[in-house]
């Protein structure tokens, strides 16, 4: 006898591929059907949702209570929210105020803004970093560091 912590039944395993490659097909089905902006580069929202959108698959995928047809909903409510909230934020600026961050000042004129760093918990030599990564060797170099809505850093040089 095979212990069910490796193998409990065919029928799992069948249900698995099934319902599996259908919430994959629909999925991705979904998100072509709600254009690029759902798979452009993430701010901190998108990731929300995209975690959001693969613990779902998971769900529907492993969870032998949730049947198909309620996992393809829920798909389908993650990706349009996601749409909504976009749309909202585009037409709106008010609503992308409450939406979205702002980037963050972080150096101007090559000197460290303390207070925005510690607001935004970022540390000289993650700056520092940023710098070097875009090929300056030091701060009297740079005009200015920007933290970005998407948590990257754009360094502005003199």
């Amino acid at each position: 006898m095979v212990d069910p912590i490796f193998f409990e039944s065919w029928a799992g395993l069948l249900r698995t591929l099934f319902v599996g490659s259908t919430a994959y097909i629909l999925l991705i089905l979904l998100l072509r059907a709600s254009g690029k902006r759902t798979l452009s580069k993430m701010n901190a929202f998108d990731l929300i949702i995209t975690v959001a959108l693969g613990s779902t698959l998971a769900t529907v995928l492993l969870d032998k209570n949730v049947p198909l047809a309620e996992g393809i909903t829920a798909l389908a409510l993650l990706i349009y929210l996601q749409w909504a909230i976009t749309w909202g934020s585009v037409r709106s600026d008010r609503f992308q105020e409450v939406v979205k961050a702002e980037p963050t000042l972080l150096v101007k004129d090559g000197r460290y803004l303390e207070q925005a760093m510690r607001r935004q918990r970022v540390s000289e030599e993650e700056i520092l970093a940023a710098v070097r990564q875009s090929g300056k060797a030091d701060m009297s170099a740079i005009d200015m560091v920007v933290l970005e809505t998407d948590g990257s850093l754009s360094v502005i040089p003199r």
